[in-house]
């Protein structure tokens, strides 16, 4: 008894995997490539949605673990990024289902492969933009606020996309800058390390002039302006004996690097108002022109 329900079990179940091989072998789409005829069945397309679902789902997780510790604004970024990855692995999926249902793909792989040395080239400048956004992204070497100076011009930065950056110069124009431009270029980030930075103005005193009373005066200016800290302290350099003057460079702190501009400017007319209050003169370069006379010298060998 024993015996025939096993039998049974197996003649079951032999039906049943075999009902579901006929199923998965089943045809949907016959085709026919020259005299050779090829059959889609149901095993394939059932496969190429299993391979879509499982790419879909790894790729999730691929993102949610390399942005873990990225903020919600630089996570949305990254989406383009997979999105552009899983439709390549779609595409390769694809191919190998079709190779493997019987159909010749050397064509459309000879095709494929010349539009995608095209668009490599063609975009070669875009991907390059791209993978410098995700160097920007991950390691934080440029952040929203930052203060930087690209090609002489200095601007705070407004916005950090996957492509490109949005600065905000001086004169309140937005400059658009590629990402590639932070991987290639030299950059300056005022304040990577931290808020504060160091500035300077340059002034020129007459020759004769009481260095003591003019470094006095500057530091007397740089404690009374707005926006420069308390510390570290301002101090003053005594930086060269030149031609008209001597110079002299006042340096202090700021805590926004965006607006020295109009802290120098505002310092500058301090120091000469100052200046005229105290009589110290600042020189214009001059130069002495000494004229020497000819004189006539008759030739002796001229004759009247």
């Amino acid at each position: 008894m024993q015996g025939k329900v096993e039998q049974v079990k197996e003649v079951i179940e032999e039906n049943v995997w075999g009902t579901i091989l006929d199923f998965l072998n089943l045809t949907i789409i016959p085709l026919r490539s020259g005299e050779k005829e090829i059959n889609i069945t149901v095993g394939q397309i059932l496969l190429v949605i299993a391979a879509f679902v499982i790419t879909s789902i790894a790729l999730r997780l691929l993102r949610s673990f390399f942005t873990r510790k990225l903020q919600e604004n630089d996570k949305i970024k990254f989406i383009s990024v997979f999105k552009f990855i899983k439709y390549i692995v779609y595409l390769i999926v694809i191919i190998v289902t079709l190779s493997s249902a019987g159909i010749d793909i050397t064509i459309l792989l000879t095709a494929s492969a010349a539009l995608f040395v095209g668009l490599g080239l063609a975009l070669q400048e875009l991907f390059q933009d791209v993978i410098g956004g995700l160097f920007i992204i991950v390691d934080k070497s440029l952040l929203v606020g930052d203060v930087i100076e690209i090609e002489g011009r200095v601007g705070r930065v407004i916005d950090i996309k996957l492509r490109t950056t949005r600065v905000l110069t001086r004169d309140d124009k937005v400059m658009i800058i590629p990402n590639h431009k932070f991987i290639s270029d030299v950059i300056y980030n005022y304040t990577q390390n931290h808020k504060t930075t160091r500035e300077f103005v340059k002034v020129g005193v007459a020759y004769g002039s009481d260095t003591d009373k003019v470094k006095k005066i500057l530091l007397e200016c740089a404690r009374e302006q707005t926006g420069i800290i308390k510390k570290p302290e301002p101090f003053v350099l005594f930086d060269d004996f030149a031609d008209s003057a001597l110079a002299f460079s006042l340096h202090f702190f700021v805590t926004d690097s965006f607006v020295d501009p109009k802290i120098k400017s505002q310092l500058r007319f301090n120091i000469d108002k100052k200046f005229r209050l105290n009589n110290v003169s600042i020189p214009f370069p001059q130069r002495d022109v000494h004229i020497i006379a000819q004189k006539n010298f008759e030739d002796p060998s001229a004759t009247s």
